[in-house]
């Protein structure tokens, strides 16, 4: 069995400077608030496939998650615009509803594509997330959500989302301009990677199914600790 630390993460078996995980390890795939070192998002996934080209984490129903919420406990999708990012925060463990989610990370990418299915496996969409590259850590990945985002649908056809939550981000100061300049040319980037439906869209991951001897991970006590072993992911040329 692969030994686990106290992250959850899996150990690297004999091998303290191993780069890859192995797929069934359970890691933790997180992010922190803008402006701040402070985790807010973590979730337990477990690893499909790691390697040079791409990072691949399945996580399944049932998961326990670390959501942020209003300080007054408000879920933050239910707070108005206006106020949802200058309100005070806090954070809650909730069971991650619905079907499973598999997400995908190429190293150095500014997004990871994310899919969905309905509850009898039929595939619903893509989901591009507009993000900071994922920085790897030994218990899991770090990073800072951009607000923008892309769906995709299996004709192909793409329209963005949450452009309302970009605009108030920029608004509230929490995206300087050249920051919100550079996420702009990153969804454009992303737009034509959809375009041109080369990978990770042409590789068949539809038709991917998680192995049914696959534990659901256990959320760990200390998954909002600071990773001091952070390593930002190598930029793609």
């Amino acid at each position: 069995m692969t030994a686990r630390t106290e992250t959850g993460a899996a150990a690297p078996a004999g091998d303290p400077q191993r780069r890859f995980w192995t797929p069934g390890d359970h890691v933790l795939w997180r992010y922190r608030g803008n402006g701040t070192d402070e985790v807010h998002i973590a979730r337990p996934v477990t690893v499909v496939r790691d390697d040079e080209d791409l990072l691949a984490v399945w996580m399944a129903p049932g998961t326990d998650v670390v959501r942020p919420v209003i300080a007054d406990g408000t879920p933050v999708h239910r707070e108005p615009l206006q106020t949802r990012y200058v309100k005070p925060r806090s954070t809650r463990v909730e069971k991650w509803w619905g079907a499973g989610v598999l997400k995908l990370a190429r190293p150095g990418e500014p997004w990871s594509v994310w899919l969905f299915w309905d509850q009898d496996w039929r595939f619903r969409n893509w989901y591009v997330n507009l993000e900071e590259p994922l920085r790897r850590w030994s218990g899991g990945v770090d990073s800072v959500d951009h607000f923008l985002d892309i769906a995709v649908r299996q004709d192909r056809s793409w329209r963005w989302l949450d452009e309302d939550e970009f605009a108030q981000a920029q608004s509230d100061g929490l995206m300087p301009p050249a920051l919100a300049a550079r996420v702009r040319r990153d969804g454009r980037r992303a737009v034509a990677a959809i375009t041109a439906w080369g990978p990770p869209f042409s590789d068949g991951w539809p038709d991917w199914r998680p192995d049914p001897r696959w534990p659901v991970p256990a959320l760990p006590a200390d998954w909002g600790r600071r990773a001091p072993d952070v390593r930002r992911a190598r930029r793609s040329a």
